[in-house]
């Protein structure tokens, strides 16, 4: 989806040097903008994602009322490399100090950035996730399901009034019934076609198991408004006889398609969010924060953290389903599919064994209330191993600057990793996005 902006033109003075910038910029920008005729500042601005200023002039500062009327982002482009020219440093700085908050990008990337930033907006109005569920509270796990805030209608709401997406929610058994009725003929076929790395113990019935899930999740996509999925894959895994790992895999692959685990919206917002934006490597999966202790040792079955010499409260243990997290085979370093590790999952069904590459990540949610976007800059240091009666197979260690901090406003037991240090283009976003970046 591209980016819909309107150029303005300062009424008293539209120079030719404006109409030179437009033409580069329409071409500059092809492949991410589709520019509307162009406005005079002050005039009447149809419906876009954001307005543009090829040129900016000191008709500027006798305009602050025309700049304050204007609802979408502004962005300054003057440059003929597309970014902002430096000598335009002064007018965006008087607009801030009159509350006018611009967006002057200083190098191409970022301008491309920004226009993807304000097109995920609007995509994001006028699409939906769709979700299997059945019974989210009742299950293997209810004693843990219950607490979480994602099956609240509330939370149905908050994404919907924030962002405009909506959520379909489907039965998880009637898709599960679905799979079944797929043949294992078909099935076998489909598997051929892909080149997957598989480990021991991973059997031809989990594939086709995988397969025929897959299957039933890309029939499920009836319209092409649906950016998300998600079921319950663990509390609920009874009504199916796989899990829904490789279909994700897939479905990013062929559909662009965003999935969430245990069908967690919250999760799925962030995640359509901040990948479609980035277009980085990016995983949800659980923190076991080592200040947690024994709670979060017990969940594990592991009889202690690694150790770590240095400031060991300032680590995160990250591990879910038995390995890192779920993260896609091609924004990995390393990755295999892997029999499962959970005990209430079916026996023949799947997880993926993935690796980010060493280095700096970011940690980010969305809070409950859709008004928060959560930004914590950390290092992932390595990957332990833990022995066969763990449900920690090969989980992630990461740092970050104040794990005490970090336990007292961090929002969820599920979080979303990047690959990279993105604090400073999520202050951005949230300001685009309308939310508050709390950064820790």
């Amino acid at each position: 989806m591209k980016a819909k902006l309107v150029p303005l033109y300062f009424r008293e003075n539209r120079t030719e040097k404006f109409d030179i910038q437009l033409r580069l910029l329409r071409t500059l920008l092809a492949e991410s903008s589709d520019f509307l005729n162009p406005v005079a500042l002050g005039d009447y601005i149809p419906e876009c994602d954001a307005v543009v200023f090829p040129e900016i002039l000191g008709e500027a500062y006798r305009s602050i009322e025309a700049f304050r009327a204007i609802t979408v982002p502004i962005f300054l482009i003057t440059s003929e490399f597309g970014t902002v020219s430096m000598w335009d440093w002064e007018i965006a700085n008087y607009l801030k100090a009159k509350g006018v908050v611009t967006l002057a990008p200083y190098n191409l990337d970022q301008t491309l950035l920004y226009c993807r930033m304000v097109a995920v907006k609007r995509e994001m109005k006028e699409s939906k996730f769709l979700i299997f569920q059945d019974n989210p509270g009742e299950g293997f796990q209810p004693d843990i399901f219950k607490s979480f805030f994602w099956w609240e209608d509330e939370a149905t709401r908050n994404i919907k009034e924030k962002f405009g997406t909506s959520i379909e929610r489907r039965s998880l058994k009637v898709l599960g019934e679905r799979a079944s009725r797929f043949s294992d003929t078909d099935a076998r076929a489909v598997w051929k076609k892909w080149d997957y790395a598989v480990g021991s113990g991973f059997t031809e019935q989990m594939a086709l198991n995988a397969v025929k899930l897959y299957l039933a999740l890309d029939e499920a996509i009836d319209s092409d408004n649906i950016i998300g999925m998600g079921t319950n894959c663990l509390n609920e895994s009874a009504s199916c006889q796989s899990t829904p790992c490789l279909a994700w895999d897939r479905l990013f692959e062929e559909r662009n398609m965003m999935w969430a685990c245990e069908g967690d919206t919250v999760t799925l917002t962030t995640m359509h969010l901040l990948y479609k934006t980035f277009q980085k490597p990016i995983m949800m999966t659980n923190i076991y924060p080592f200040l947690m202790g024994m709670s979060a040792l017990k969940h594990e079955k592991i009889p202690s953290f690694p150790e770590i010499v240095e400031n060991p409260e300032d680590h995160i243990l990250l591990a879910h389903c038995g390995y890192f997290g779920l993260l896609p085979r091609s924004l990995s370093s390393e990755w295999q599919i892997r029999k499962p590790v959970l005990e209430i999952v079916n026996e023949n069904a799947h997880v993926f064994d993935a690796r980010m590459k060493i280095g700096p990540v970011t940690i980010s949610k969305l809070d409950a209330a859709m008004e928060k976007l959560m930004s914590v800059k950390a290092l992932l240091k390595g990957y332990v191993q833990y022995d066969s009666i763990s449900d920690c197979r090969n989980g992630g260690v990461v740092e970050v600057q104040d794990g005490k901090t970090f336990m007292e406003r961090v929002y969820s037991h599920h979080i979303l990793l990047m690959e990279g240090d993105f604090s400073n283009e999520l202050k951005v976003l949230a300001n685009i996005m309308k939310l508050e970046a709390e950064e820790f």
